[in-house]
This record gives C-alpha cells, structure tokens and sequence, in this order.
C-alpha cells in the first residue's frame, strides 16, 4: 500500500517539489530549501534594519515633541532621551501657581506620543551627561531608581543627534537667589510655589503674629517684567481678590505684590500701548512696579535691590521671591559648545537649517540654541559675482532681478531691507542718470553694490526663546528629515552663494503668530501680526480658545477646560496638593 503525502510549503522563494517513493511506506513531497528561505528572509530584514538612520533627540520639551509629532518618514531609527518622561504646556505654568489650572492638566506622557507612530520609537529615561561629536556617541545617566546605590550608566550611538533640551534658569551669578528664590520653569516649580503660596497665608493666619510679620510673610516679590513675571503677578492678584478675601479675610489686608524690573519698562517686548496699558492696571491694582530696579543680593528674609544710575542700596523683607529674568544654557550644552570651540557664547549656534556649526550631524532647537545668521556684507561678493551672469563686472536690474529670490531665501535681511527699499531704488545712482536713461540700462560696480546695501545687515534680529519658535522648529526640522532622500535628488532650496548648485532645503523662517500677556481680572493684552492690538476680555477669551486648541492631545484639552470651568463655577482649588 502506498500513500502519497503532498505538502508544500508557503514560500514563495522555490517552487520545485521533490518526493522519495518507496512501496508500503509514507511518500511525503515537500518544497526544497524551506529553511534556506526563511534564513534569507530573516538575513534580508537585517539588511533593511541595519541601513536605518539612528536619530537621537536629546529632551521632551516643545521643539522635541513637535519633532516626533511630525516625524513621518520609516527609514529612521528614533531614540528618545531624557529625565522628563512628559511634555509639558510651559505657558499653563503660572495658572497651575495660584490652582487655576490643575498640574496633570498640563502634562501629556512621552509615551503616549511615541506610541502611535508607525516606526520604531523608543524612550529612555535618563539624563544625557556627555555628547561625544567625534564619535557619534552620547553618554547617558538613568534617572529612575534602581536596586544598585549608583545609578546605571550607559552610552548611545547616533547617526543625527537633536539637542532640543531646553535652558535653565539665569541668575547672573546674584548671591542668594539660588538658595532663596523660586523659579517657573518645570512643573515641579509651579507645584512647589502653589504650596509656598498657601502655606504663607496659613502661617499669616495664626495666632501671636504681629503686623509687621504678617506683611513680610504675605510680601511676593517677583523679579523680572516679562510675561511670566507679570501674568504670576496678575494671577496673585486674582487669587488675592477672588479667593483669598472668602478664605482668609482676616489677612487680606496684608497682601503686597512688588514687580521689580531692571530695564524702563515691563513687557518691553510688547507694543508701547500693551506696555503702558499693563504698568497703568497694575498701578490701579495696587501691584508695586518697581522700574530700573536691579537686584544685587537675596539674603534669608531681605532682598536688596540697587536703583539704575545710583549706587544706594536698600533692603526690604519678603515672603516669597519669584525669580524671572532670563534663561542660561544647561551644563550639557555649556560641555559641548567648549568642545567644538564656542564656549564664550551664550546658546549653541545653529546655521539656517538648524544644524550646530561646525558639526554637520547635529542639530539644535529650541532655546538652548540661536540661528547665526549670515550677514549679507560677508558674502557680498560671492553675491555679486553669482548675479554677474555675463560676467562683465558690473550688474544690471534685471541680473540681480533674477537671484534676488534666492538671495531673500538665503538672507532674511534682505527681504525685510527690499520692503523699505525696493530693489529699483538700490540702482537709483543719480550720476548714472543722464537725461531720459532708464534704471534698466544702470549698471553698477562691486563698490556701488556694497554701497547700496550696506545697511542691509540692520534688519537682523535674533528669535526669542518662546515655546512658539521651537514649536515652529521642530515641524520645519521633522520636514527635512521626511524628504532627506528626496531632497539629496531634487535640492529645494536657494541657490548656494559659495559653490554651485543649490541647498537642499529652504532655512527655515520664524512666522511670528502673535502674543499675549494676561493680566488678571478676566483681562489680556493680545498683540497680533499686521501690528493689530487688543486688550480686554474678548482678548482674554480669545487666549482661552487659542490656548485650548494648542493642547497636545484630547486628553490635556479635556482636562484644562475643564479646570477652567471649574474654576469660574467653584473658585481656585487652595488645597495646596
């Protein structure tokens, strides 16, 4: 008896069928060389792993979420790395301070965010320690706890690194502020001042203190006249009139909030109006603004202050000091930018495509970097020699007509410097212009060149270091990454002044959105672009919907309407939890 046994085999890799025959035994055909194939398979995969890109991004802050969101493109290999395992909606901060808005309103989990793209993404918690350039290598420092007494250390390699981690507080080296101050940069920040706040009108309710104690202790001095600052200082305010008076209306009375603010003015990058509006409502509010006031020292109960152009100093006691003047780069950055020779500088400079100069593999974003831009007058030129098509020496409206778009993508300046003087002006030369000859028939030399747009450089400004730019930033940087391939094809972007061909992509360019400055009583300053100004509360409810529509997730948005609706309905939460 013969039995004949056929099996054949899924794999598409071979299609002959072999068999043994043998009478009264079992005949099984089977397809040939089934593990041959799967070893192909699995050795063909590895060969598509191994040629992804390993992206390292260094922080979960704006610049780096906005990053990862946009992020598309399958080819790369992306590693995470940082101690904060959320993103955070940093302009929240001052709401969470005075229980506004609730603090796990504002977070959104990493994780959460990498999970739902269709690439391999993964997050490390861990303090990067040490960037090594040379060899594409990071150093790293878990943070979490674990059984061993030192903490597991590990390094990275990468392919492109992105530092977006981010800046630190700066306290100008000002004796006591680190020991004495708080700062609002982190979510923990804001907790611990929400409890400071409450524990000083709790300790001023007590029995057996005098006057004098209990102005001192509800005495808030914030430093700084930004918009932090200020919006902290306009949320005290709140708190104090809507809650404090029904919770605690034996020590209201007591309550004094002093802004101290070093330059002429508060919100001094703001519209004149805005900045005068502010420092008048503040006036009427009984907020002490405290003008060309420079901090000098903050000792345990006084804070000593030194007025601008004078050499007197004088003390006063406090409560609680908020300290909000400005940002300095973290000690990870401080390290790399010794290593590559820019470390008398105050954040890492980037070129227009956001890459660290001198390190053609690394990226930096956000504000622990700033775009040195090129100045038209170093490559002047190169400029005129790229616009000089006939090579005659000299240059024709119509030949600098035609780069003049190349040449306001590759400068900004000069874009901003042709709104106020177009292009016909620059060859405007009266002693060219004879009788009825035309602008098209001047021509001008390198010298007449340089003279027309030596001013051109003024136009230069440097970004701020606001969650709008990184936010921008890391969209144009993840749009790179998801046409790098493209791109080294088909370059994008302008024409290189030095060398041929052209850029691959376009540099990126900031769009400013506007701004807005809270300044408590249902009441914002909102500045708009195309120079439109709005204060007062349908700018206020304008701050609420743009705010709630810029949430990272349903989730966060759920929650912080949610917060504010409570908070109308029911008053701040005084918990201090």
């Amino acid at each position: 008896m013969t039995i004949l046994l056929f099996l054949r085999s899924s794999s598409s890799l071979h299609s002959g069928w072999h068999f043994v025959c043998s009478s009264g035994s079992l005949i099984a055909y089977s397809e040939a060389n089934t593990n041959n194939g799967n070893r192909g398979r699995v050795a063909h995969a590895d060969a598509v792993a191994s040629k992804k890109k390993k992206v390292v991004v260094l922080g979960t802050g704006w610049a780096a979420m906005t990053f990862l969101k946009n992020l598309n493109n399958c080819i790369y290999e992306v590693e995470v790395v940082s101690p904060r395992n959320f993103f955070l909606f940093t302009p929240l901060l001052p709401s969470v301070t005075c229980g506004k808005v609730e603090a796990r309103s504002i977070v959104e989990p990493i994780r959460n965010i990498i999970r739902k793209k269709h690439f391999d993404v993964r997050y490390r918690e861990a303090e990067c320690t040490k960037i090594d350039p040379a060899n594409n290598k990071i150093y790293c420092r878990a943070t979490a706890n674990t059984n061993s007494k030192r903490r597991e250390e590990f390094a990275i390699d990468y392919d492109y690194l992105i530092i977006a981690v981010g800046a630190q507080v700066n306290t100008f080296n000002t004796p006591g502020v680190e020991g004495n101050c708080h700062f609002l940069k982190e979510i923990d920040d804001a907790q611990k001042i929400r409890r400071n706040v409450i524990d000083a009108f709790e300790k001023a309710s007590l029995p057996n203190l005098t006057e004098e104690e209990r102005k001192k202790i509800l005495h808030f001095v914030v430093v700084g006249g930004g918009p932090t600052g200020v919006e902290f200082a306009a949320e005290l305010h709140d708190f104090v009139n809507e809650d404090v008076v029904k919770l605690y209306p034996m020590v209201q009375n007591f309550v004094k909030i002093t802004v101290l603010e070093a330059t002429d003015h508060i919100l001094n990058m703001f519209d004149k109006r805005i900045t005068k509006f502010a420092e008048h409502k503040f006036g009427r509010d009984n907020i002490e603004v405290k003008l060309g006031s420079m901090v000098t020292k903050v000792t345990e109960n006084e804070i000593c202050t030194k007025a601008k152009g004078s050499d007197k100093t004088t003390s006063m006691p406090y409560g609680m000091v908020l300290w909000s003047t400005g940002i300095g780069p973290r000690p990870i950055v401080k390290d790399f930018m010794k290593q590559i020779g820019q470390g008398n500088r105050r954040a890492l400079a980037t070129d227009e495509w956001l890459r660290v100069e001198g390190v053609g593999n690394v990226y930096a974003l956000g504000d622990c970097a700033t775009i040195n831009q090129r100045k038209v007058m170093e490559d002047i030129t190169e400029i005129f020699k790229k616009a000089d098509a006939d090579n005659s020496g000299t240059l024709t409206l119509k030949e600098f007509q035609d780069i003049s778009n190349d040449i306001c993508e590759r400068y900004p300046q000069m874009q901003l410097y042709l709104k106020s003087k177009p292009v016909r002006n620059i060859f405007d030369r009266p002693s060219q212009v004879k009788g009825k000859a035309s602008k098209e028939s001047i021509e001008l030399r390198i010298e007449e060149f340089k003279s027309a747009l030596s001013e051109v450089d003024t136009q230069l400004k440097n970004l701020p270091a606001t969650a709008q730019v990184a936010n921008q930033q890391g969209a144009y940087l993840a749009k790179c990454f998801n046409r790098m391939e493209e791109c080294e094809i088909n370059p994008e972007g302008p024409t290189r002044i030095r060398g041929t061909g052209r850029h691959r992509f376009r540099p990126f360019r900031y769009r400013h959105l506007g701004q807005f400055a809270p300044l408590g009583g249902e009441q914002t300053a909102a500045q708009l672009p195309g120079d439109w100004v709005s204060i007062g509360h349908s700018s206020q409810w304008l701050w609420y919907s743009i705010y709630a529509s810029k949430q990272v997730s349903w989730r966060t948005r759920a929650l912080v309407v949610s917060d504010w609706i409570r908070r109308f309905i029911f008053g701040r939460d005084t918990s201090g939890i």
